[in-house]
């Protein structure tokens, strides 16, 4: 109801008496469209009074609900089919652990025994730029749709490979599947989630890992023992049906962006490029002679010139704001999954502990990674959510550091696990929220790309960090590590103990940079676009917290 100002009340015709309501007394009374009435006792009354008794407002009014949580039920049903979705994919990577020693031996190709694992690690990262071009162009209703189809017949092609080379293929499919869903489920939180609830769900996204992690060894151990490996890829594609079933009718509501621009094909070929670099580059890493040389040349000439492209410009000079987000997450994964490949070696070969009890020394970090995720997640940290992603990066980097100190006989090898779980909460803290910043600073126009950004440079941080440290450990000695042997936990002549100390000191600085890398993802405080937009889409460079920013509108 809008007030007529008093100084247009002359100009206002008096209704007629046979149509003016009774007054009502009263301060409360409210103004009427005809015009204030003079008098100590009446007042006029709204337009619905001439068919409605008038009611006067109340001097307090009834505060508006709280928003619903993400299992409220406007959300239930998507929140319960991406955590559904995201478990399964974890269990996968957990069971595929544990059953290759398996397919290694049944389809008599150790050979290409670590090409099960690079193959999937490669398709994925061309999957994840086309997602991001198609979510931004149509909605992720059609890729999170192909990519869990793609993914589970991946599953079926590795689950009835009658040889090795078949086997990896089917790895590389379900490499393109998971690459497609993971950037789909980033802008389905983008656009279905309000922002106040972004951090939940993401934290949820962690918080799926951790029974997979837990159960999937022990569940894909004995399928693999009863029944065969064989099990392990061909009984997930049926669990699939019933996520897809709960999430289809709210993932039909959300709305489609398609426009009359069609997908950035120079992304995608750049995208292919990087992965076709990453794989040649894998490959030469695995060869042992000169002839390594050519594919490893190849590759870099392909992956390089790509990835500058491909990320935000800015990025590999941590520009302020989504450019430095995009690269913690590489520093931060990379420099993590590099130091906690090597753990299990080490306590095994320098401390002779068996391979059980070293894979167990790691489970305390998943479970924390899920509490840093539910931390970061709390509104009342929202607004220093730079500060807690920079925190993280701290006790990533003193965990790394505390772990080679069990090199020594005399410290208690129980300081590995405690270091594992302090740098689980800080992972928790950074990835979840570095998730949460990216979708904040990315118009949702943008969100794929953006997205499709930040699970690149995750990939890459991982394939550089891992094979930076593979160099150091052969560098420093570790070439004569024989995980099978005896060890002698106070020869340091070995070269051993160097070998694994220069692997943990160098993530552990790559991890200390990441914290710096911190201090610079705010964008600049003036609301000019000063984040220049490279291959991937970049918002401007506008403070989080101001009414213009776009993620905020």
């Amino acid at each position: 109801m809008t007030a007529v100002d008093p100084r247009d009340a002359a100009e206002v015709p008096s209704p007629a008496p046979a149509l003016a309501a009774p007054p009502v007394a009263g301060p409360m009374a409210a103004p009427s469209p005809a015009g204030p009435v003079e008098g100590p006792t009446a007042s006029p009354v709204a337009a619905s009074s001439l068919t409605a008794p008038a009611t006067s407002p109340s001097p307090n009014p009834t505060p508006p609900p709280p928003p619903e949580g993400v299992l409220g039920r406007t959300y239930r049903a998507l929140t319960l089919g991406i955590i559904s979705v995201v478990s399964l994919i974890a269990f996968e990577a957990s069971a595929v652990n544990t059953a290759m020693p398996a397919v290694g031996h049944a389809l008599d190709g150790i050979e290409l025994y670590a090409f099960a694992f690079s193959a999937y690690f490669t398709a994925s990262l061309f999957a994840m730029a086309l997602s991001g071009e198609w979510c931004d162009r149509g909605g992720p209703l059609a890729p999170l749709f192909t990519g869990i189809a793609t993914f589970g017949a991946g599953l079926v092609v590795a689950g009835c490979a009658p040889e090795m080379w078949l086997f990896v293929v089917g790895r590389g499919v379900q490499g393109i599947g998971g690459g497609l869903v993971i950037v789909a489920l980033y802008v389905v939180v983008s656009r279905a989630y309000p922002e106040v609830l972004r951090p939940s769900v993401l934290a949820a996204f962690s918080a799926a890992w951790v029974l997979p992690v837990i159960v999937g060894p022990l569940v894909a151990g004995t399928v693999t023992e009863q029944l065969g490996w064989r099990w392990v890829f061909l009984s997930i594609p049926v669990l699939i049906l019933l996520p897809l079933t709960v999430m289809l009718p709210a993932l039909r509501k959300l709305p489609s962006r398609k426009g009359d621009e069609g997908m950035d094909r120079r992304r995608i070929r750049l995208a292919l490029a990087v992965a076709a670099g990453a794989g040649l580059l894998q490959y030469a890493a695995q060869r042992r002679d000169w002839v390594a040389v050519v594919p490893a040349a190849v590759g870099l000439v392909l992956l390089v010139p790509a990835i500058v492209r491909l990320l935000p410009k800015g990025t590999f000079r941590a520009a302020r704001g989504l450019p430095s987000v995009v690269l913690i997450r590489g520093l931060a994964a990379g420099s993590l999954l590099a130091a906690e490949s090597f753990i299990p070696l080490m306590l095994v070969t320098e401390r002779g502990l068996s391979t059980t009890l070293a894979g167990l020394s790691l489970t305390g970090g998943g479970l924390t990674w899920a509490l840093g995720s539910y931390t970061q997640s709390r509104p009342r940290l929202e607004p220093y959510r730079e500060r807690i992603m920079g925190v993280g990066l701290l006790l990533i980097t003193v965990a790394i550091l505390a772990v080679p100190l069990v090199l020594f006989g005399g410290v208690p090898v129980w300081i590995v696990a405690v270091a594992w779980v302090v740098a689980g909460y800080g992972m928790g803290l950074n990835i979840s929220s570095g998730s949460v910043l990216l979708l904040k600073l990315s118009p949702p126009e943008d969100a794929g790309s953006n997205s499709a950004s930040l699970q690149v440079s995750d990939a890459l941080g991982n394939i550089t960090f891992v094979g930076l440290s593979g160099l150091l450990f052969s560098a420093f000695g570790g070439a004569s590590v024989d995980a099978g042997g005896t060890p002698d936990v106070t020869n340091a002549a070995s070269g051993q103990p160097a070998a694994f100390a220069a692997v943990f000191v160098a993530m552990a600085a790559v991890s200390l940079v990441g914290s710096w890398v911190a201090t610079r993802l705010k964008p600049a405080e003036s609301g000019l676009a000063k984040v220049p937009s490279g291959g991937a889409k970049t918002a401007s460079a506008v403070h989080p917290r101001t009414p213009s920013a776009p993620a905020e509108r």
